[in-house]
């Protein structure tokens, strides 16, 4: 039996129940109904089938969205809120309902096993610890791709995921001061501010942020720019305080409100403040200024001036609080925002340590964020660790994520001039472009739009002219450059592109020229476009999450010539990557494939091809490649197989890349 009759073929994965599409277009489409009014056959609009098996989620208060498609007629509350819904966009609570789980509306795979919701970070396992056997374990879902013609399977249960601490909704958000003072009260030194006596009393004072930062003089060594304010500094003075926190939230009040006169507002400093705590020793022992204990003799003011739109107040509370301890301490949320506090400060210990946090956190949330950050306060570690990351993952992660539109145009167009992108074939990095731009024209989306909803906007555009060459859209006409538009051969997908009307008609119809050329010429493309090998090599990819199967195959077509594209595993642990020519009547093509496509009956084909096998693990990529390789492929045993890559350990996910040109010949 040869290799290709061994090969795998994937199952088609279950359609999606009618139920899920059913029910959230309904939601959408009910306002747009009850507005149009009686239509021409006055035949009533369905509603949405509200069965025992299948109930439909009912809005009201602030989730109010109105969902009856008859017609409104002079019901104007109604007609209110449908007008108020058709011009909403999708918020947080309409995002909730529209995606809501249920046993009816989702796919049960395993129809054996009762429905289990499915586990993400905002719905944590909760459970005691979980025994699972061997033979309950199943099929839990199924991972497909866009553009990616495999299957993922997930044969063991997701790992238990920490429970979120509870906050109660009516608790009082944690205030810049509020964070400061729990940080800078973890110091046991005597010096610090959790130390009762004259020695507590702080000595400098910092306004930054419109903000005065109780701080003290010895534990300010350890940030440089600190350090050399406080040396310039001004000899110290008698400094102006509270007499009691009433009075500062009174008089914080008066100044940040607009109905009180200037005269009024210095009248209520004068009086809720002290400047010389001496006064106080001629006044009586029942005055206000007694009720609390004097908190300063005196102290030197030092100010620094921001403005930066990562440097928030928050951040700045948690870098001037990890001065006091040496066991740093930053949220994973805030550490972009406090790097820009450090930096800022001259920190470099919460420097380093904020760059070590981020090395190990980027996911498709965080990347622009951090490579923001990065880029601006010389973290030249994290900035290449983001681009590594977006290399391997633009295609198969940012895509299909709404943090897409973050992605700024220059770091978009070198990654994707990068020799190192992944990306499963060459239409997946336009579509990638056009829901990017699709993004960048209407920033008021909150969803990841669909691919229907992508191509019904651009063909709604003007068609007298191309997208990129109107004036608002000749600035992305270098992103598009970076397109292999050569690569892209399917005829659906080139229908797309001509309905979406983004690049020129004549550079289509010139890429339609080169396809027929190339199929009459035995794969040659015309001499006019010869050029390197990195813009005009056909890329092919797909992504190895597990070695489960041992082997992984899919099928290039280019000019009549097909080839299978190989990973296999040995029993002695290594994994070999090749490619090979197939014969017209091969197993491993489709019967669509063998019916409908073009094949070359030329013996052999000089073929220029480059593998590479790509790893990613928190900054450090590993790259094996065979390098840009010329050879003959024919239709015998012996001639049809291409160079093997071989890789000895894999750790996964495993980013494997096939690149195919056809010289003249």
């Amino acid at each position: 039996m040869t290799e290709s009759a061994q090969s795998y073929f994937p199952s088609i994965p279950p359609n999606a129940p009618k139920a899920t599409i059913s029910y959230c277009r309904s939601v959408q489409e009910a306002p747009i109904s009850a507005l149009m009014g009686v239509v021409v056959d006055a035949r009533i609009p369905e509603r949405h089938p509200v069965t025992p098996r299948c109930r439909v989620r009912k809005m009201v208060g602030s989730t109010n969205r109105w969902r009856l498609p008859e017609s409104l007629g002079s019901d104007l509350l109604g007609s209110s809120q449908a007008i108020k819904a058709v011009h909403m966009s999708y918020n947080n609570s309409l995002v909730n309902i529209i995606t809501a789980e249920s046993p009816v509306l989702n796919m049960n795979l395993d129809i054996s096993r009762p429905y289990m919701f499915r586990q993400t970070d905002d719905r944590p396992i909760t459970e005691p610890d979980r025994k699972y056997s061997q033979q309950r374990l199943s099929v839990d879902s199924f991972t497909v791709p866009a553009t990616a013609p495999s299957v993922k399977l997930r044969n063991t249960p997701s790992p238990l995921a920490p429970i979120r601490k509870f906050v109660p909704t009516n608790a009082r958000p944690a205030t810049p001061k509020d964070i400061f003072l729990y940080h800078s009260k973890k110091s046991h030194s005597l010096l610090g501010p959790g130390f009762v006596g004259p020695l507590s009393k702080y000595d400098v004072v910092l306004k930054c942020l419109s903000m005065d930062w109780e701080l003290h003089r010895p534990f300010l060594q350890k940030a440089d720019v600190l350090a050399s304010l406080v040396k310039d500094a001004e000899d110290p003075k008698f400094h102006k305080y509270y007499r009691t926190p009433a009075s500062e939230t009174l008089d914080t009040y008066i100044k940040k409100n607009q109905f009180y006169s200037n005269d009024y507002k210095e009248i209520s400093n004068r009086l809720s403040m002290v400047e010389d705590p001496q006064e106080e020793e001629v006044k009586g022992v029942d005055h206000p200024a007694h009720v609390s204990e004097k908190r300063v003799n005196s102290v030197s003011i030092i100010k620094l001036d921001c403005h930066d739109p990562l440097l928030t107040k928050t951040a700045m509370a948690v870098a001037l609080g990890n001065l006091y301890h040496d066991e740093l301490e930053v949220e994973l949320e805030e550490v972009a925002n406090v790097l820009a506090a450090a930096s800022v400060l001259g920190f470099k210990a919460l420097q380093n340590t904020c760059g070590k946090m981020m090395l190990e956190n980027i996911s498709h949330r965080t990347v622009c964020k951090y490579h923001l950050a990065a880029s601006k306060y010389q973290q030249e570690q994290v900035v290449l660790a983001c681009e590594r990351w977006l290399e391997l993952n633009l295609i198969p992660q940012m895509s299909c994520q709404i943090q897409l539109r973050d992605v700024p145009m220059d770091l978009l167009q070198k990654i994707l001039k990068s020799n190192r992108l992944f990306t499963f074939n060459e239409y997946s990095i336009y579509r990638l472009l056009s829901y990017w731009l699709f993004l960048q024209l209407n920033p008021h989306i909150q969803l990841m739009p669909s691919h229907s909803t992508v191509l019904s906007y651009y063909n709604s555009l003007p068609k007298n002219c191309a997208l990129v060459e109107k004036d608002e859209g000749q600035i992305y006409a270098p992103l598009f450059s970076a397109v292999r538009l050569t690569g892209i051969t399917d005829t659906n997908h080139i229908q797309d592109m001509q309905m979406m009307n983004i690049l020129p008609q004549s550079q289509l119809i010139d890429l339609l020229s080169q396809h027929y050329h190339a199929l009459q010429n035995g794969g040659d493309t015309c001499t006019s476009n010869l050029g390197l090998f990195v813009n005009l090599a056909k890329r092919q990819g797909f992504i190895m999450d597990s070695f489960e199967p041992h082997y992984h195959s899919e099928v290039l077509s280019l000019h009549g010539f097909h080839f299978e594209l190989k990973a296999v595993r040995s029993s002695a642990g290594h994994v070999a990557f090749y490619m090979q020519r197939l014969k017209p009547g091969d197993p491993i093509l489709s019967f669509r494939q063998c019916e409908r496509h073009t094949f070359s009956m030329r013996p052999d084909r000089e073929v220029r091809y480059c593998i590479t096998v790509q790893q990613c693990n928190k900054g450090d990529n590993a790259v094996l490649t065979t390098g840009i390789v010329s050879q003959k492929f024919g239709l015998g045993d012996k001639t049809s197989r291409s160079e093997c890559l071989k890789m000895e350990k894999l750790d996964c996910p495993v980013y494997v890349t096939f690149a195919v040109m056809f010289p003249s010949s």
